[in-house]
Formats: C-alpha cells, sequence, structure tokens
C-alpha cells in the first residue's frame, strides 16, 4: 500500500487529505463524539509541520447538520489550530493561491457526484492539487468520489490512521486461533454476519448478543417472542452452522415486553469467564438496548472484564465506543477503530474500495 512516509518532500505541495469529521452534533451545535476529530490531528499536525498546503475534505451525516460550517470553531478549538472553511470547489484555487492554512471544503455529500463516485466530480475536485491523502479508514467501505476514483487521478497515499487501522485489524485476523475470542453483538446483523462466518474456524469462541444472536437462536428453533430478529435471517445465516460449539449464544436474558433486551447473568458469567482465559479480543456491538440504563447491564458488565483483560484488545463501532466511553474505560483498550462499517467489512475479508485505490491488494 503506498503510504505518506514513501513521500519525499511535501514543502508547498497541495494536499488534498480526506479526514474524518463524521460525528454527531447536539441541538446547540456541539460536537457529542472528539473522538474521530483527535484521531485525525497527527495527520494534520505532520503535514502542516512539513510545510504542505493542506484542504480536507470529509462529510457529516448528522442530518441536523446542514453545513461543516456550524461546528468550523469547534474544529479549530480540537485541532488546536485555525480550520479555515471553503464553502465550494471553484473557490479552492484562490485558495491555495492565498494559502492561509489548512481548510476543510463543504460537506462533500452535498454534492451530487460524490457518492455517484463520478470521474467527472472527481477530475473537477482534483485538478488543482498535487498530492491525495487518504485519512479516513472509516468510508473505506464505500466506493465515492472522494475515496476511489480520486486516487485514479492523483499520486495517491495512505495517511497515518488508515495504516493504523489496517495494520491492527489484520493483526487480529492473523492471530493465532487458540485464545482468539470475537464479540459480536449491535443491531445490524447484515454487516456482523459476515464477519461470524469469515473469522469462525479462525477463532477460538465468538460470544452474540444483540440483534445477531436472535437471528442465531430463531434459527436454532428457540422462540425469541417480540424480539427484533431479521426478515431474512436465513439468508443472512446461509452457509453457517449455527450448531457450531465455537459459536456461543445467550442462555438467559433481561425481556422487557415479550422482546430480549440485555443478556442475563448467566450468560454474563459466561462470557466474562470466556473473555478472561482470552489472548486476543476483538468486539464490535453492545449486548442490548445499552442506551437505557436498565438494559445496559451485559454491554457494561463486559466492557469492564475486557479493559481489565491482558489480552491484546481491539474495539470498534460507535455503539460499543460511546458504550466503554460513558464508563471511561476507552483508553484500557489496545486499539479503539474508527472504522464502524469498514471495520466490519475489512474483518469479513471484504475487498475496500479506499485500500484497492491505495494499492493494498496485491
Amino acid at each position: 500500500m503506498r503510504a505518506i512516509q514513501d513521500i519525499q518532500d511535501l514543502k508547498n505541495k497541495r494536499v488534498l487529505l480526506r479526514v474524518d469529521f463524521d460525528v454527531p452534533v447536539s441541538a446547540r451545535d456541539e460536537v457529542q463524539e472528539k473522538f474521530r476529530i483527535l484521531k485525525q490531528k497527527p495527520m494534520i499536525d505532520y503535514l502542516v509541520e512539513k510545510g504542505a498546503k493542506v484542504v480536507m475534505v470529509g462529510h457529516i451525516s448528522d442530518p441536523d447538520v446542514d453545513s461543516f460550517g456550524e461546528i468550523i470553531l469547534q474544529l479549530h478549538l480540537l485541532l488546536g489550530k485555525e480550520v479555515n472553511f471553503i464553502r465550494t470547489i471553484e473557490e479552492i484555487p484562490n485558495y491555495l493561491e492565498n494559502y492561509a492554512g489548512p481548510a476543510l471544503l463543504e460537506n462533500i455529500r452535498k454534492f451530487p457526484g460524490e457518492k455517484k463516485n463520478d470521474k467527472e466530480f472527481a477530475l473537477k475536485l482534483s485538478k488543482d492539487f498535487d498530492i491525495y491523502i487518504n485519512n479516513d479508514f472509516a468510508v473505506c467501505h464505500r466506493k465515492h468520489a472522494s475515496v476511489s476514483a480520486i486516487a485514479e487521478l492523483l499520486p495517491s497515499f495512505a495517511g497515518s490512521l488508515v495504516q493504523e487501522e489496517v495494520t491492527n485489524l489484520q493483526k487480529a485476523i492473523d492471530a493465532p486461533k487458540d485464545g482468539k475470542v470475537i464479540i459480536i453483538g449491535g443491531a445490524k446483523a447484515e454487516t456482523k454476519i459476515p464477519i461470524v462466518k469469515n473469522l469462525i474456524n479462525d477463532a477460538e469462541l465468538i460470544l452474540l448478543g444483540g440483534v445477531v444472536a436472535n437471528d442465531v437462536l430463531r434459527e436454532r428453533g428457540q422462540d425469541v417472542g417480540s424480539s427484533v430478529v431479521d426478515e431474512n435471517y436465513k439468508e443472512l445465516l446461509a452457509g453457517l452452522n449455527v450448531n457450531d460449539s465455537k459459536l456461543i449464544v445467550p442462555e438467559d436474558f433481561v425481556v422487557f415486553d415479550n422482546k430480549i433486551l440485555d443478556i442475563g447473568d448467566k450468560t454474563i458469567k459466561r462470557y466474562t469467564d470466556a473473555i478472561g482465559r482470552a489472548s486476543m479480543i476483538v468486539w464490535n456491538g453492545p449486548m442490548g438496548l445499552f442506551e437505557n440504563p436498565a438494559f445496559a447491564m451485559g454491554t457494561n458488565e463486559l466492557a469492564k472484564v475486557v479493559a481489565a483483560s491482558r489480552a491484546y484488545k481491539v474495539i470498534g463501532g460507535g455503539d460499543t465506543i460511546s458504550a466503554v466511553d460513558k464508563l471511561g474505560l476507552l483508553g484500557k483498550f489496545d486499539f479503539v477503530s474508527t472504522g464502524g462499517g469498514a471495520m466490519l467489512a475489512f474483518l469479513a475479508g471484504q475487498r475496500l474500495p479506499g485500500l484497492e485505490a491505495l494499492g493494498y491488494y496485491k
């Protein structure tokens, strides 16, 4: 994979930097998650120190945020330097000509060509730059113009965060089967079950919670009441031996209104015992409806045990990170992925367009 370390000289180079500023924002326009933004800081600082002229491009999916302009001051404070705001692509040439420090282009997904991976749009975006750097692993599973098409038009390199993500997630995949425990929960079974299929033969145990567990329990013939399950659960589970001894499902539950909303005490004990014996732990997805304190016990107890483990610990997914962060335990993990869907796709063995564009796959 072409990496930023391969660039010999960045002095006065015009750099288009793909960043991850896709964070939730409160009704008062306050950034609710600083983690993703702070993870971008080392790359931005490095480019500034090397004398590059940096224009950042990213997206924000919070439906209540109309423009990056609403949070630009907070970005300035979090990054420790002034961040200028560029509203249109047409303004880029003049900004670079009169460069006044790093700038951020308006939410790239407001431009119609982005999601279509439109080459004409990518050409328009690229024409004033010398180099493209992707430092946004979280969007690498998307075939979008500022991730994929752009890399065909400029010398393109992986930023430090993308390299860090790939190294740590590959380390999790390559770890010995014995002692490797995978914890999978949450609501999006269509993105989680492929991981189970890809890693079940390379892990000692896979501990399930959330909708993924509900799907497997139902396929095993267990009554899950009115609990959330996927309508196409049989299709999702096709090819997976749901009775595999490595696949561990809850044996008791916290139920409300005939719905499974958390794992029960016996399951917590069984899961924490397994975690205690692990040498490698990968966790994505809470065990229940953790946003409600009444159904957060399973997720919270697992978080405490994983954080205390001597195993190499990898965590990812917005809900999982949020749950662990509420307990003040995020710093106890060896690696916290910014990836979300990209982490899931990578662990599932899928080819990520953003990495493909950087020459990752041979």
